[in-house]
């Protein structure tokens, strides 16, 4: 069901803070161009956390709105209580949602064991209008979902698949291992994602296919045809921008290059400051040996 590559996109906000929903259509009409199998609205990327349940909803329209026929819109909409996820999930579907993508709940981490996980997603799969993907992301989480917990979710038959951002290559092969057949996994790691695919991942959910797109979709294509020499060679060059816009800058790094790139992305949403001056000058120089800007 889940299948290719999904950009978990980067949220644009107009110069009073709010969502700009008219830069988020021109964003999604100019990706649309590069054959993305569909978009994530509201993800770690998307600055989840800082938008409100509102926000997210009218995120939703405006994207299925402007995407094309074919492509999947997948909602973020974990939130840290059951009840709160449920309503958000309902209010993403109702928006247009297709999937929702349920990051695991991680403030009281001791107390959320795997029994608090399964009956968590099995909770919300229950009450869910659209298929429910598990979003396993310890580096903001600090909790990681181990194999066997997620092959345990994945037992529900509205839970489809999950989003494993661990980059944990040995986990994969958990995942892939003890989770059902027709549970798509899909890699979130850039640097991870070439070995997944190998290994049997389903697609990626990227952040760095907000400004390599077309790159990411050639590496999928290619990793599904077997040619992986094809492959290797435009994943290792993307490797330094993927690790810029993730590991090293995080969102006000991705709203430099998506900016630098030509598309809408704003300020990010305060905790978060923007990127300085000296990170703009390198990102740029990292988009031109990746071949991505002239």
């Amino acid at each position: 069901m889940i299948r290719g590559v999904f950009p978990p996109i980067a949220t644009p906000f107009g110069s009073d803070g709010s969502l700009d929903k008219a830069a988020l259509a021109e964003n999604i009409r100019r990706w649309n161009l590069t054959g993305l199998s569909g978009y994530v609205v509201a993800g770690s990327n998307g600055e989840s956390v800082l938008l409100e349940d509102q926000e997210v909803c009218e995120a939703v329209s405006t994207v299925r709105a402007n995407a094309v026929a074919g492509q999947l819109v997948i909602a973020g909409v974990g939130r840290q209580s059951t009840r709160a996820t449920i309503s958000l999930t309902r209010a993403a579907a109702a928006a247009g949602a297709q999937v929702a993508l349920v990051m695991n709940p991680s403030f009281f981490s001791v107390e959320t064991t795997p029994e608090a996980l399964y009956r968590h997603y099995a909770a919300v799969a229950d009450a869910s209008p659209i298929p429910v993907m598990v979003y396993n992301v310890p580096k903001f989480t600090h909790l990681n979902m181990a194999g066997a917990t997620v092959a345990r979710i994945a037992t529900h038959g509205n839970i489809v698949g999950v989003k494993d951002s661990a980059g944990d290559i040995p986990q994969i092969c958990d995942l892939v291992r003890l989770c059902p057949p027709g549970f798509d996994i899909l890699m979130g790691n850039g640097p991870a994602f070439l070995s997944g695919l190998q290994l049997g991942a389903a697609g990626g959910i990227l952040a760095l296919a907000n400004v390599a797109p077309r790159e990411c979709v050639q590496i999928y294509q290619h990793a599904v045809a077997g040619e992986f020499e094809a492959a290797r060679d435009i994943h290792l060059r993307l490797i330094p921008v993927g690790k810029a816009v993730t590991s090293r800058w995080g969102v006000p790094g991705l709203k430099v290059a998506l900016e630098l790139l030509g598309y809408a992305a704003g300020v990010p949403r305060l905790p978060l400051l923007p990127a300085d001056d000296g990170v703009r000058v390198e990102m740029r120089s990292l988009l031109v040996e990746a071949g991505l800007l002239n």
